[in-house]
């Protein structure tokens, strides 16, 4: 358990990349933003992603096993996270529009902006809590580009738009997606009803 001298902004110098993670159920195509993806074993190779589990491409690589997952680069545009971050694919198809290629195993695979993929197959799981933690194996993989992977940091900075200063009030604003809570606590189990980042992301307006 996290004491009350815990300053939370610590957890700021650890690393991430950005990737859309694809997936796919009973003829439908799924994806989302996630910001967990590290290779933890090199023999053989083992990679670690977690995914929250109150979204839908949980659900479908629980039941499939199996997913890609596509590394942004720092071309990205802010609609990509949008699109694939910011609604939950039980409610919109979130490839409407576009003609995105397949892998060898059946998923979706984003070319534009991406720097490459992987497909994954699930070896085991580990649920902690508010995510599950999938430990895969690779399948295929490919590179598309040498353009810098993009940081959750470079989007924080350069990609995601300002939320425009307003007259100070009590609240609380998620600084992944922008979402205020109205308020003079923030419950620590309080949850993003958009992104589904936790109480750790939201910082006071």
């Amino acid at each position: 358990m996290m004491s009350d001298k815990f300053d939370s902004r610590a957890l700021y110098q650890i690393g991430y990349g950005l990737y859309v993670l694809t997936t796919r159920d009973e003829g439908r195509d799924n994806g989302c933003i996630v910001n967990t993806v590290m290779q933890v074993t090199s023999s053989p190779v083992i990679i670690a992603v977690a995914v929250n589990k109150q979204n839908y491409t949980c659900d479908i690589i629980r039941k499939t096993g199996l997913l890609n997952i596509n590394s942004l680069t720092e071309d990205t545009p802010f609609e990509v996270f949008r699109r694939f971050g910011f609604q939950s694919g039980r409610d919109a198809d979130k490839f409407a529009g576009l003609t995105p290629e397949i892998s060898d195993n059946g998923l979706i695979v984003l070319s534009n902006h991406s720097r490459g993929f992987l497909s994954l197959k699930v070896q085991s799981e580990t649920d902690l809590g508010t995510h599950i933690m999938f430990l895969c194996a690779p399948e295929d993989g490919k590179l598309f580009s040498n353009d810098e992977t993009v940081s959750y940091s470079y989007y924080q900075k350069n990609i995601k738009p300002k939320i425009p200063r307003q007259e100070k009030k009590e609240g609380f604003v998620c600084r992944i997606c922008g979402h205020v809570y109205d308020g003079d606590t923030l419950p620590e189990d309080y949850i993003c009803p958009v992104c589904k980042h936790g109480a750790s992301d939201f910082e006071p307006l």
